[in-house]
């Protein structure tokens, strides 16, 4: 289960949206983002989600890593469906003891899992076509106007690309845990959820520890590298943006522009 979770995770591919300006593909995920919060009904959503597909098939991310993905939050979406079905109040259409689903409740459970596939998947395929350093100085250049107030952009970029980075990191300390546990006798796959969650307990101090090690092993690397900060920082790769860059940032405005329409129609 663990190993399934592709988000922080960078696939390797020789693609068009991997290419892509890192700029381009935040600007296009947040403008994405936004729009799934702008539609309001089936017909935007199918909007949006032909046009993640044709990132998806662009990017050359096989889709059974992408589905592999979704496994990790098939729990949240199963509660988020029945707890939408269940507890709207509208047109009764079926009822069992104090359980009823009404015909609202149906709409609005579809309507929000939709919304979180596509809100997930989106927000993976950012990191499996953005490496972490090129993400890094993607969001730095977004952040630089913010240096003229004091704020020190290139620290916050840092720590976020470091943050979805140990993501998978932690993943994988956590994953050799359980399995160090389970060689001793442990069981985390028998019982109820609520069992399978208890017995996840004795792995939160390890992973904690472990996490602190990897965090100190960062900072001691950083240091005998002399990082500084971003002062005076040079970049072997500059980012410039391209005639492909400016088509995929266009698109992704007439997207945005065509869920703005959408709500003010429908």
């Amino acid at each position: 289960m663990l190993r399934d979770i592709t988000l922080g995770q960078y696939y390797p591919a020789k693609s068009r949206i991997h290419q892509l300006d890192a700029r381009v593909k935040i600007i296009g995920t947040l403008l994405y983002i936004v729009d799934l919060f702008v539609v309001q009904d089936f017909i935007g959503f199918a909007v949006l989600g032909a046009a993640l597909a044709a990132v998806l098939v662009l990017a050359r991310v096989p889709m059974g890593y992408i589905f592999r993905g979704l496994k990790p939050i098939l729990l949240i979406l199963i509660f988020t469906f029945f707890l939408n079905l269940f507890m709207v109040d509208g047109e009764v259409i079926w009822r069992i003891w104090i359980l009823k689903v009404t015909k609202e409740g149906l709409y609005l459970a579809l309507f929000m899992s939709i919304r979180l596939v596509l809100l997930i998947t989106a927000s993976s395929l950012l990191t499996l076509t953005t490496r972490p350093i090129s993400l890094t100085d993607g969001l730095e250049r977004l952040l630089s106007p913010l240096n003229r107030m004091g704020v020190p952009t290139h620290d916050i970029a840092m720590m976020m690309s470091i943050a979805l980075r140990f993501i998978p990191t932690l993943l994988a300390e956590a994953d050799k845990i359980m399995k160090a546990q389970q060689a001793r006798g442990a069981d985390f796959e028998s019982g109820n959820v609520f069992r399978r969650g208890r017995a996840l307990i004795p792995i939160l101090i390890p992973l904690f520890v472990g996490a602190f090690r990897i965090a100190g092993d960062l900072a001691m690397a950083m240091e005998a590298r002399c990082y500084r900060g971003g002062t005076g920082r040079t970049r072997m790769r500059q980012s410039v943006f391209g005639r492909v860059d400016y088509v995929a940032l266009g698109a992704c405005l007439v997207l945005f522009a065509a869920a703005i329409l959408l709500r003010v129609l429908y």
